[in-house]
């Protein structure tokens, strides 16, 4: 970093992506499931569901998100986004106390504002870091990836921690949502008094909306299919993060799974590393077809012979091929193809990852274990006949813009 200045700025914007991994993940859990579950009166499965309207809400406020952290600066994007994380994080400990008298209800809508929370994040703090470190920007914003992965990797040492026996006897978390919600409010306060480059905002250039952008683009075929691949493999670590602990607890009789969390993350996090030194040698979509085949190859493998053993395995395959890296590696090839018009291409690839994030989760939510690792086989099959196509139309695509 070449301006000192901006180093308690980046840490700051780093410490809101570790207190994101716990609330992008927590819902999964198989433990947080089973208490909310018995507080609401409802099947463990259907929380999944909640999981699904971050995705909802990311999608709401993707398409204003960006251009408002353009104009106003990044400081009220980051802002915005922390005070709608702590809404949520803290909503869920009212939802737990409501119990089935509306219960529910509270946490759903207040998943919505955590989506829309983890928008105003990602179009505030993504830039931001790079334009602090716009020496190494790409080392950057894989910092983001690196800090959810050590906070998912410590999940389940905070859920031993934050855990809690009601007067009732119910089994609470609320020690750990209100943690994060107070967190969250910290570091919105802090934000407010620390340096930000906002090169973009300094150099007056006039900004285009998702809307307009895209009527100037042209969009064949196979670009559409490298967006798609967005939401495919955003299904493939979603599914797995969410479902997969109670597919290891139902179907592979594992009876506290938790340890699943911790090496789906140490795979995110060591492929991280790998990753970034195998992109000088090898193009980048090639990993759009190796990394989904390799989570298909595991997917099937935990589905027929279902055990401890092969759901331990199971989570670091795919947090390592699924997680590691894919949907940034995702962006970063439709950003080659559209160089002229990077912000909207990556804008579109990040809506169909919440798109996927909102439907394949609610579908997930009516479904029972063995079929939600099913449909991941499925759509991850998809996605490889995408990444497929993609690396074989590779050299039209570089060509079309």
């Amino acid at each position: 970093m070449k301006d000192k200045k901006y180093l308690p700025s980046v840490l700051i914007m780093y410490l809101n992506y570790f207190i994101h991994g716990v609330g992008c993940s927590v819902l999964g859990q198989a433990v947080i499931k089973e208490s909310l579950a018995t507080s609401w009166g409802c099947d463990p499965m259907s929380i999944t569901k909640i999981s699904a309207a971050l995705g909802l809400g990311r999608l709401v406020a993707l398409p204003f998100a960006g251009p408002l952290s353009d104009k106003l600066g990044r400081k009220i994007s980051m802002f915005i986004g922390g005070l709608s994380y702590a809404v949520y994080m803290i909503g869920l400990v009212f939802a737990f106390n409501a119990g089935a008298n509306g219960g529910y209800t509270i946490a759903y809508v207040c998943a919505i504002v955590g989506g829309i929370a983890n928008s105003f994040l990602d179009t505030g703090i993504y830039p931001a870091v790079a334009e602090a470190i716009s020496d190494a920007p790409g080392v950057a914003t894989m910092g983001i990836k690196f800090f959810i992965s050590v906070s998912q990797m410590f999940l389940p040492f905070f859920l031993g921690m934050a855990v809690s026996t009601t007067a009732t006897g119910a089994t609470s978390y609320n020690r750990l949502f209100w943690v994060c919600g107070i967190a969250y409010l910290v570091l919105a306060a802090l934000i407010l008094f620390c340096p930000m480059p906002d090169t973009d905002s300094a150099n007056g250039e006039k900004k285009q909306g998702l809307i307009a952008s895209m009527k100037e683009t042209h969009f064949s075929i196979e670009s559409i299919a490298m967006i798609l691949i967005g939401f495919t493999c955003t299904g493939t670590f979603q599914l797995w993060l969410n479902c997969a602990q109670n597919f290891a607890k139902d179907v592979a009789g594992w009876a506290d799974p938790s340890a699943m969390q911790t090496y789906y993350s140490m795979g995110t996090m060591i492929a991280l590393v790998v990753t970034s030194f195998l992109t000088r040698k090898i193009k980048d979509v090639r990993f759009i077809l190796a990394y989904p085949a390799i989570c298909l190859a595991m997917l099937i493998i935990v589905l027929v012979a279902p055990s401890q053993t092969m759901c331990t395995i199971g989570a670091f395959v795919i947090g390592w091929a699924g997680a590691g890296g894919l949907l940034q590696i995702a962006t970063s090839v439709c950003n080659m193809i559209f160089p002229k018009i990077k912000g909207t291409v990556t804008a579109l690839v990040m809506i169909a990852s919440s798109l996927c994030n909102y439907t394949i989760l609610t579908a997930a939510g009516n479904m029972t274990p063995s079929g939600v690792m099913t449909m991941n086989i499925v759509l991850t099959a998809v996605g490889v006949l995408l990444g497929l196509y993609v690396n074989l139309r590779y050299k039209n695509l570089v060509a079309q813009d």
